[in-house]
């Protein structure tokens, strides 16, 4: 299995954004995770994301990633992901 960071960014109070990652291998099984890195809280969730894809070209895949924010402050996050064997 291979991790990384493929991106860090904020999303604003109760807002949404959606980032795109372009030209992975159609043959990988890519698994995505969406992570707040900031600010620290211990009440409730800040943030939900989804993932969409679409195929590029016969060989290669683009990812969406839509996180909204679901705090009263802006919210950074960190888009990571696993290439599984």
């Amino acid at each position: 299995m291979r991790l990384g960071v493929q991106f860090s960014g904020a999303v604003g109070a109760n807002s949404s954004f959606t980032w795109f990652t372009h030209s992975w291998p159609a043959t990988w099984r890519v698994v995505w995770m969406v992570v707040p890195t900031g600010p620290t809280q211990d009440s409730a969730p800040q943030i939900e994301w989804k993932v969409r894809v679409e195929r590029q070209t016969s060989t290669l895949l683009k990812y969406y990633l839509a996180v909204t924010n679901l705090s009263g402050r802006t919210v950074n996050v960190e888009a990571r992901y696993a290439v599984l064997d």
